[in-house]
């Protein structure tokens, strides 16, 4: 759904019977790749539950994110691909986001998240 969100550029909601909502605000997001990656990291937070309120704890709520984020990783930037692009001679952050469409931090988090769980190990 396209909703006005110039904070956050989207949001997602679980209803009290598991329905979920992902709304996006495509005003606040210059290209396609912002936009993959925030609906994405959105359904990232529905398909695993990842969801937390205001009141919530700062620790709590990273947790949440960081879930969300990984699982739009493993959508948008494939490890086994992303080991394959390396591979093949694209190393650079900006090339690599360019390969995957997705934003240069979003591919940078990715590598971050792939490297702490051990799975971009030297081959």
């Amino acid at each position: 759904m396209c909703y006005d969100l110039p904070e956050t550029c989207s949001v997602s909601v679980m209803t009290a019977s598991g329905q979920c909502f992902v709304g996006i605000d495509p005003m606040q997001l210059e290209t396609e790749a912002e936009e993959r990656v925030h609906l994405a990291h959105e359904l990232g937070h529905c398909v695993t539950g990842s969801f937390y309120n205001t009141y919530s704890a700062a620790d709590i709520r990273k947790k949440h994110e960081i879930r969300a984020d990984r699982r739009a990783a493993a959508w948008l930037v494939p490890v086994e691909e992303l080991k394959s692009a390396i591979r093949s001679g694209i190393t650079e952050i900006w090339s690599l986001a360019e390969y995957f469409d997705v934003t240069e931090d979003f591919l940078r988090n990715a590598v971050e998240n792939y490297s702490v769980m051990g799975l971009l190990q030297c081959e």
